[in-house]
């Protein structure tokens, strides 16, 4: 009986080895990754090309890895883009905790397209979207392009290249944070 009190904690422990494990990647890894994922993007997408060269700046995560089983997490590193020049590097690491089961693997680009939005960003290393900010899920089909839907929110992310299954009834908090890889 006293191992189910320590089965959680143990969990959590081995997510976090594992978190330790996949982080580290260098900044031409990095790099490299993100151009991939940038041309998976623009060939999925209609217009998004021309849709990120209009943002103020866009964040790509090329490998973001997800598994749960009751407890859950993600981690993925990446690039923030200025101009289409790299700035920064940023992880994204999220912990979650409720009806989940299963993994994934898949992309994702948040795009910036106001300077109040980059500029909050910008300011904290550490920065958590269910205290400092929302991020709107943009949906699109392959049949429209993606300049032709109304994306007014200041902050938009583009999940795509998804691989896996992952079905979840969670409470989740995420966290995006500045790395200075090699």
């Amino acid at each position: 009986m006293k191992i189910l009190k320590f089965f959680p904690l143990l969990l959590v422990m081995l997510f976090a080895f594992n978190t330790a494990s996949m982080a580290g990647d260098s900044a031409k890894e990095i790099e490299h990754d993100a151009d991939q994922a940038l041309k998976q993007f623009y060939k999925e997408v209609k217009g998004s090309k021309k849709y990120l060269n209009s943002t103020k700046a866009y964040l790509i995560f090329p490998d973001i890895k997800e598994a749960g089983f009751f407890f859950g997490g993600k981690y993925g590193e990446g690039v923030l883009r200025v101009g289409n020049t790299s700035k920064a590097y940023y992880s994204i690491t999220a912990a979650s905790v409720g009806m989940q089961m299963g993994a994934q693997k898949y992309s994702m680009i948040i795009a910036f397209t106001s300077d109040a939005a980059l500029n909050k960003f910008l300011l904290d290393d550490d920065w958590k979207t269910d205290v400092d900010g929302k991020i709107a899920m943009a949906e699109w089909n392959s049949k429209e392009e993606l300049d032709e839907n109304e994306l007014d929110d200041s902050m938009i992310a583009f999940v795509f290249d998804s691989t896996g299954m992952m079905g979840s009834f969670t409470m989740e908090g995420t966290k995006f944070e500045r790395i200075r890889p090699d």
